[in-house]
Formats: structure tokens, C-alpha cells, sequence
């Protein structure tokens, strides 16, 4: 196998995996669909007499994105094998940078502009430090090395400290930080790490978020948000509803509203500005009050579908890195809608975390077509 994986192609022209194709395009349809009827009240209170100035540039990089997909599709995955160290010092480098020049609020950096145009480098480094760290695993299980702690877990996990001080420290992105990090504990797992030395650091892991949380809530550092978020969750109905707990007040109004069968499309209530930026973070709120239970089962589901054929792929993957990509990629889309989809209905406290495919927000959208376009590429590579 090893001489196998050393004679590939730039190109690959295998047939790929086609229901992850079609699984994509319905959520990016109903994606876009959504987003249209979410965004209209905000887009034309902002402009005076534009309803479309949100989807207008989501379907231009949805475009752009399905084109990035199909170019992505093509080349043979494992050429970022080759380059795991530059990935992962371009990584690194865009993240620190957005610390100091980028632009932002509420005290979080997270955005570059260059030329005009503004992108989010925290959302290309998740698929970066995926190819990363799929490399760096594969290297390391070649040489039978992961079932040891200090080259098996130790020496992984140190190259997340650039990742968390860069992400977390510098842009007070939390939600990015810990994607990365539980994608990376995933391909460790897959990978064949000691699970027993993974369980204890992922217990130290918590326990030092907790310890971050309250400390930034005592000192009335910035972070400290995130703990009133908590306890916002936590007593959801006592909650001030003109303060931490309007908006996701606002989201379970619109979730109850929708009922069985939700208000029809475009009907939505809430997103006459009392749901804050329903085309972002709470735009499964509107498709629930629109569409009802049943359209929320079908897009749940839809993920489903797309999170089981994303661990096809990576188990019929003929080579190591192809399967812990492809898990990779996988758990960054489906943790990301669990996550979001948690938090519109108060399962879990409020986070900042698009919903793939629905969320306004053209870093992200690009991304994460970029993303199914190497899953493309790895399920041209399968048994």
C-alpha cells in the first residue's frame, strides 16, 4: 500500500461519491431559500429599499464556493500530505495577524481586509489544521508511535498551543477554538491514540475552559459574557428579556410558533427585527417557524444523511490520511450544526456557530464547500 500512495496523480478521475454531492446542494438550496426569507426585513431596514443585499452576496459565494468544490474535487487529496508543514504555518499566520490588524467587535477580532474585500481566516483554518493534523497522525501511525503519550498525545496536542493562543487568545473566538480542538481529539481517536491518555487530557481540557470562564467572569476581563450566558441558560425564564436573554427568548417564541407544520414560507414573525441577525447564528429558529417540525426534521436529517456518508467515505478510504480527513471534515460540518441547531433551542448556552450551508456569511460558506470538495476528492480514492 505504501508504494501505492507514493505513484498518484495531480488529478484524479475516479467516479466520487454522489450522494454527498446531492445531500450538499439540497442543503445549500434550502440554505439560500432561507436565508432570502430570514434576512429581508433586516437587509431592507438597513438599506431603505433593498430586500436582497444578504442573499445577493451568499449565492455570489455560493458560486464561488461551488466552483472551489469542483476544482477541489479533482485534485487528489493527498497532495496536502506533502505540504502539512506550510498549511499549518499559512494557518498560523493569517490567525495571528487577524489578532492585530483585523477588524471586528464586541472586543474579538476575526475579520482581514485586503483590497476590500473582508474574509474570516479562522473558518479556512479549521480545514487547514484538519489536513494538518491528518498528516502529522498518519506520520506518526506509520511509525507506530500513537499508543505512546509523549509522541502520541503530547506531541500532537502541542502543536494545538499556537492554535489556542492565536484563536482563542488573540480573537476571543471561542466557538473556532474548541471546533478545532475536538476535531483534532476525533482524528486522534480514529487515528489509534491511547484512549486512556486522551481521556485524562480531555478532562484537564475542561476543567482549564471552566477555570478560563470563571476567572474572565470575576475579573470582568472580556470573556466574561460567556458566563451570563450561562447562567442565562441555566434560568432561561427569569432571564432579562432586553438583556443577555433576549435573543434566544426570541428564538424559542419562533420555534413554538412554528408548531407542526410552521406559519409558511416567508411568514415568520420574529424576524421583523425581534429575533437579532436571524440571517446568522439563529436561522434554524426562522426555518422552524416557518416551516414547522417537519421541515425542521427534514433538514436535521438531511445533515444526518450527510454526516453517515461522510464516515462511508472515510472508511472505505484505501490510506490512512484520506480516512482521518475525511472524519475530519466530517465531524467540522456535523458538530458545527449539532452545536448550532443546540443552541437555537437553549439545549445549550448561546455560542457563536453558523449553521453550514444556512448562516449568512461568505468565509464559511466558501469553506465549507471547499471541505465537501476534498470529501469528493477522498471518496474517489475508496475501495
Amino acid at each position: 500500500m505504501a508504494n501505492k500512495e507514493k505513484k498518484f496523480s495531480l488529478v484524479l478521475n475516479k467516479k466520487f461519491d454522489y450522494s454527498i454531492l446531492i445531500i450538499t446542494l439540497l442543503l445549500l438550496s434550502i440554505g439560500l431559500i432561507m436565508l432570502l426569507s430570514a434576512s429581508a426585513p433586516t437587509s431592507l431596514s438597513e438599506t431603505g429599499d433593498n430586500s436582497y443585499q444578504y442573499v445577493t452576496k451568499q449565492g455570489i459565494m455560493a458560486i464561488a464556493g461551488l466552483f472551489a468544490m469542483i476544482v477541489f474535487s479533482k485534485f487528489d487529496y493527498r497532495i496536502f500530505k506533502k505540504f502539512k508543514w506550510l498549511i499549518y504555518a499559512v494557518c498560523i499566520a493569517f490567525l495571528v495577524a487577524v489578532g492585530f490588524v483585523g477588524t471586528g467587535a464586541g472586543g474579538a477580532r476575526r475579520w482581514i481586509n485586503i483590497a476590500g474585500f473582508s474574509f474570516q481566516p479562522s473558518e479556512f483554518a479549521k480545514v487547514g489544521f484538519i489536513l494538518f493534523f491528518a498528516a502529522l497522525l498518519t506520520e506518526l501511525r506509520e511509525k507506530n508511535k500513537l499508543k505512546k503519550i509523549v509522541p502520541g498525545i503530547i506531541f500532537p496536542l502541542i502543536f494545538l498551543i499556537p492554535v489556542v493562543i492565536s484563536v482563542y487568545g488573540l480573537q476571543n473566538h471561542f466557538s473556532a477554538t474548541f471546533i478545532i480542538c475536538a476535531i483534532t481529539v476525533v482524528q486522534m481517536f480514529v487515528a489509534g491514540s491511547n484512549t486512556k491518555y486522551m481521556v485524562g487530557g480531555g478532562v484537564l481540557c475542561v476543567i482549564a475552559v471552566l477555570v478560563i470562564i470563571i476567572q474572565s467572569s470575576i475579573s470582568g476581563a472580556e470573556g466574561g459574557f460567556r458566563s451570563e450566558r450561562i447562567q442565562t441558560w441555566l434560568d432561561i425564564e427569569s432571564a432579562s428579556l432586553t438583556g443577555e436573554g433576549w435573543q434566544i427568548n426570541q428564538s424559542l417564541y419562533a420555534i413554538g410558533s412554528g408548531g407542526l407544520f410552521g406559519l409558511g414560507l416567508g411568514n415568520s414573525r420574529q424576524k421583523y427585527l425581534y429575533l437579532p441577525e436571524p440571517q446568522n447564528d439563529f436561522i434554524f429558529a426562522v426555518l422552524a417557524e416557518e416551516l414547522g417540525f417537519f421541515g425542521c426534521v427534514i433538514v436535521i436529517l438531511l445533515f444526518a444523511l450527510f454526516i453517515w456518508r461522510g464516515i462511508v467515505i472515510a472508511m472505505k478510504s484505501q490510506d490512512m490520511f484520506g480516512t482521518l480527513v475525511a472524519i475530519g471534515l466530517t465531524t467540522m460540518i456535523g458538530l458545527q450544526a449539532l452545536i448550532n441547531i443546540a443552541v437555537v433551542t437553549n439545549t445549550i448556552p448561546v455560542t457563536g456557530m453558523p449553521l453550514p450551508f444556512f448562516s449568512y456569511g461568505g468565509s464559511a460558506m466558501l469553506a465549507d464547500l471547499i471541505a465537501v470538495g476534498i470529501l469528493l476528492s477522498v471518496s474517489r480514492n475508496r475501495k
